[in-house]
């Protein structure tokens, strides 16, 4: 259940997020933000499914890499119910690093091997 925090914030979950991920309740994350969509979706200019597909989840990457207008996002303000609780936060922060894990570090050690052969492979 949502909590309230002394501002008069609404917290939500991630868990209890994830369950309004179908047309009659449409809840997404952007910024730490969550929006409840239900009542957007017919009037998305990118369409319906494009809400759909990210119900129930944190959409913040593809809400920017689509580029929205000044007029989108101040439209988007309307439909703020709540935040995402702070210890999901913590959570989602936590599990953002793992990118370094699966793709920095992986990638830095196979140029580190290809420069060893080439510097190995120049000395015969």
């Amino acid at each position: 259940m949502a909590e309230q925090s002394n501002q008069g914030v609404k917290y939500y979950t991630l868990e209890e997020i994830k369950k309004h991920n179908h047309s009659k309740s449409t809840w997404l994350i952007i910024h730490h933000k969550v929006y409840d969509l239900t009542k957007f979706l017919e009037e998305h200019p990118g369409g319906e499914e494009v809400l759909r597909e990210q119900a129930g989840g944190d959409a913040t990457e593809n809400f920017e890499d689509v580029g929205h207008s000044t007029d989108a996002r101040e439209l988007s303000k309307s439909f703020i119910i709540g935040e995402l609780h702070p210890e999901t936060l913590i959570t989602t922060v936590d599990s953002n690093s793992s990118w370094w894990t699966n793709w920095v570090i992986p990638a830095i050690s196979a140029l580190a091997v290809a420069l060893m052969y080439r510097l190995y492979m120049a000395d015969d």
